[in-house]
């Protein structure tokens, strides 16, 4: 599949009727035919995360929840994806959410079928490489004499290794906050090495440096308003640095910057001391998400 039907695939979702609750998903792609369901389901995995929103989160949670609700439907789409997806690191987002879910919630019920599959399926065996296997539970030491761990490991490393890998410590705060913004909009499947090592950076900033944690704060709200990306800035990093420490500047940001005022709204702080919840109450008002 390309990005061209990726794209045709896309509009049908913005087409979507509003789907307010998981019922009305589910009434809408129930009865899609499976091989429309996979396809959908793998242009799902290469929307950004910038992208995520409406009837694309709708949909998302819709496959989060198949394999609770509908394990043999699950392992169907599995073996579809398997059969008619070329592009590996898209396959390869079938293993960390949807087989897992599929195993640790049903996997009694699957595990016959997938042992019956797997002596014909190479792709099959290479995917349950990616499962780990706890060596105490009898029914995941079935799926490793099945899996092909081997080349899992091979792929699994070539994808999380960065075309580039990104020297954090030595940017810029501008540049920082361009970084930040490209490495949080992407999908799962396009994620790498280097949005772990921002992380790692964010954690060593918030430690070592809070005042320049608040200054990419503020420069990643300068240069961006994506909803979905300013949810995560606020749950993260700045929920992170608020403190003791850090409050005072924290209102002197509030009392000249709306758009960091509003960012507030996003931050729980209800684990807080009683001191910090009032002035940061008085910061928030109304503004809470």
């Amino acid at each position: 599949m390309g990005l061209t039907d990726d794209a045709g695939l896309l509009e049908v979702i913005a087409a979507a009727p509003q789907l307010q609750t998981p019922d009305e998903t589910e009434a809408f792609l129930d009865p899609m035919p499976l091989g429309e369901l996979a396809s959908m389901w793998c242009a799902l995995q290469r929307v950004s995360r910038r992208d995520q929103v409406g009837s694309v989160w709708a949909l998302k949670l819709y496959f989060d929840r198949l394999p609770h609700r509908r394990p043999q439907q699950a392992l169907d789409l599995v073996l579809e994806v398997l059969k008619s997806e070329a592009d590996k690191p898209t396959v390869m987002q079938l293993n960390d959410k949807f087989l897992l879910s599929l195993l640790y919630a049903h996997g009694e019920e699957v595990i016959a079928r997938i042992e019956h599959e797997a002596g014909h399926n190479d792709r099959l065996r290479w995917l349950l490489g990616g499962v780990h296997v706890d060596p105490d539970d009898p029914l995941m030491s079935r799926i490793a004499g099945l899996a092909d761990s081997k080349a899992w490991q091979a792929d699994h490393l070539a994808q999380r290794t960065p075309r580039e890998p990104l020297d954090f410590a030595n940017m810029s705060t501008a540049r920082l906050a361009r970084a930040w913004v490209e490495q949080y909009s992407k999908s799962e499947r396009d994620q790498d090495d280097n949005l772990f090592a921002i992380m790692d950076f964010e954690r060593d900033l918030r430690e070592d440096d809070p005042d320049r944690m608040i200054d990419l704060i503020l420069e990643i709200l300068r240069i961006e308003a994506n909803p979905v990306l300013l949810s995560l800035l606020a749950a993260g990093p700045l929920e992170d640095v608020i403190n003791a420490g850090t409050i005072d500047r924290i209102e002197r940001e509030a009392r000249v910057n709306e758009r960091f005022r509003d960012l507030l709204g996003g931050v729980w702080y209800y684990r807080a001391s009683d001191e910090l919840k009032t002035r940061l109450d008085a910061l928030v008002g109304e503004s809470r998400w």
